[in-house]
């Protein structure tokens, strides 16, 4: 009974294994974009005019960004919960006897969802940060043939 508790159990935690490495990424990206968020506070203080602007602007997208990737994180951790519930339900019932099929299947179907739903905010976070990559038109001097 305890060896199918444990090969039922393997899929969950091979998706919590994914969620922590997508938790690996998201971290980074947000590491990142709060030492640049620093840089622009800094230079907040330092420019006016169109400068000032562009600043402002950039420091618009870098909150958004912050934004959006601390709900990801967020969503992530949940799911990653609901993954280690499921273990702990699949195993109280192989150790137990108690009938938690629908219990486990449940709070699985949840985990799903909400890892899902926190990778549709981290492909959002990707384009904007894509976004404020964009190189201004009148740098790329389009109208010269080179």
């Amino acid at each position: 009974m305890i060896v199918e508790t444990i090969q039922l159990a393997l899929t969950p935690v091979f998706v919590l294994v994914a969620i922590g490495n997508i938790l690996n990424i998201l971290s980074s990206r947000l590491g990142r974009v709060v030492d640049r968020a620093r840089m622009l506070q800094r230079l907040y203080f330092e420019t006016q005019d169109a400068e000032h602007d562009l600043v402002v602007r950039e420091i618009r997208l870098v909150d958004r960004r912050i934004t959006i990737i601390t709900r990801a994180i967020r969503l992530m951790v949940l799911s990653a919960l609901a993954i280690g519930s499921t273990v702990a339900i699949l195993f109280l019932q192989g150790l137990a006897g108690f009938d938690l099929h629908v219990v486990a299947a449940i709070i699985f179907l949840a985990s799903i969802l909400l890892l899902l739903i926190a990778l549709i905010l981290f492909l959002q976070e990707t384009q904007v940060a894509a976004d404020a990559l964009k190189v201004p038109s009148n740098l790329l001097e389009l109208h010269r043939n080179i």
